[in-house]
């Protein structure tokens, strides 16, 4: 199949967006004859040279994109500039006689950018795209303010019914593939044609197999993630409060933002600042440590899109206490993890510590719990895994096609 892919950035030495679009192309790149259209910054290694046997077609990203780096990641403000040079580059090529089987808009993942594959007869693709969870009534008092570009995504609900862009973008689309099934709930306003949920993110391999619990009579808790209230570390040390009698489960905290300090001292005040460590961030050798030696990944996010820390726990074996919500919802399942429902900050640290204990009581459950978390993501996380998995969607979006220029209507 002749295959376009198209994102504003891709690069396999970057992180973000960049990265996970580039683990896309190379695991694309044996399966498709494959065409990627992107920015490229100035210093890095080129994109042909990192996707060699792909074809490589590139545009600088503009300067003043690059001055403010969360602003251009959370934004995208070159996206018109990005768009105007895929739909001249595409006018041109098709012009010349080209055809391409299927068009992708792999990248931004935010569901709020017309895309300029909706000028052309191609079947096309896009995502998967993610976003737009607001926050659970009963936690935005403790949530706090959002940044003036975070707060931007009240207008994703109004632009889903009002803008003909956008609109037309996602309705032309022949799939359109969401990180989830809850991001076809938010496009309700649009009439899709089809819809699939696909999780961006993959893994390259699992980790070892490894004894669970690694200490009987321990079970040494973790969560990983930014320092900021919907990523649950709060209700995780809350959840420590109702588990008095249990003094050997241990919670372990890796990475920084203002939440951090707001979580010590509550611990303090709960009286389980001895049972909570709290690392800051760490390197990524680090973290494969830590993932290597607890037992359970406590990740009760309420307002998570996706989730990629979960796989990151889950190659490692770890059983996962997460939300019934978002992309936790999506990515654990009852083979490999407990979700629960969110409802108030107090109920859901009660739910939490009954997960808890029921990990700790059952050692059994714990490991059968660990090993499915192991099955699920080399079932359907693996890079190749996931890639050949498109490639047969591109195919079933090629069927119909096919269909009528064999049996052509008339």
């Amino acid at each position: 199949m002749n295959i376009l892919l198209i994102a504003p950035n891709i690069d396999g030495t970057d992180v973000g967006e960049a990265y996970v679009a580039f683990k896309w192309a190379e695991a694309l790149a044996p399966l498709v004859t494959l065409t990627v259209l992107s920015f490229e910054r100035p210093g890095r290694t080129p994109l042909a040279t990192q996707l060699p046997g792909v074809r490589v077609v590139t545009w600088p990203e503009p300067a003043w994109a690059r001055q403010h780096e969360r602003l251009n990641a959370m934004l995208k403000p070159a996206w018109p500039v990005f768009a105007a040079h895929v739909r001249h580059w595409l006018t041109k090529t098709l012009a010349a006689g080209e055809r391409f089987d299927v068009a992708h808009q792999l990248m931004p993942q935010a569901a709020r950018y017309a895309s300029p594959l909706r000028h052309f007869d191609i079947p096309y693709v896009i995502g998967p795209l993610g976003g737009a969870l607001d926050t659970p009534a009963a936690f935005r008092a403790e949530a706090g303010s959002a940044p003036l570009f975070t707060r931007l995504r009240a207008l994703d609900a109004f632009r889903f019914r009002n803008d003909p862009w956008l609109r037309a973008s996602y309705s032309g689309a022949a799939c359109i593939l969401g990180v989830a099934p809850y991001v076809a709930e938010v496009l309700a306003d649009i009439p899709l044609r089809r819809f699939e949920p696909m999780l961006e993110l993959g893994i390259d391999d699992v980790a070892p197999a490894r004894p669970s619990p690694i200490t009987p009579g321990q079970l040494r808790l973790l969560h990983v993630g930014r320092g900021v209230r919907t990523k649950g570390l709060r209700d995780a040390v809350r959840a420590l409060a109702h588990l008095p009698d249990l003094p050997h489960v241990t919670l372990t905290s890796a990475g920084a933002g203002e939440e951090i300090a707001l979580c010590q001292a509550e611990a303090q005040t709960l009286g389980v600042a001895d049972r909570v460590t709290f690392l800051g961030p760490q390197p990524r050798a680090r973290i494969e440590e830590l993932y290597a030696s607890h037992d359970a990944f406590v990740f009760p996010s309420f307002r998570e899109p996706a989730g990629g820390v979960l796989y990151e726990a889950m190659r490692h074996g770890l059983p996962v206490v997460t939300a019934a919500r978002g992309g936790p919802d999506f990515i654990v399942d009852d083979s490999c993890g407990l979700r629960l429902p969110v409802n108030t900050p107090a109920r859901y640290a009660a739910d939490i510590a009954t997960a808890i204990r029921r990990l700790h009581g059952s050692p059994t459950l714990l490991a059968t719990l660990g090993q499915g978390a192991r099955d699920r993501v080399l079932a359907e996380g693996l890079w190749p895994v996931k890639a050949r998995r498109l490639v047969d969607l591109y195919h079933d979006l090629q069927t119909p096609l096919l269909r009528r220029a064999a049996y052509p209507q008339g």
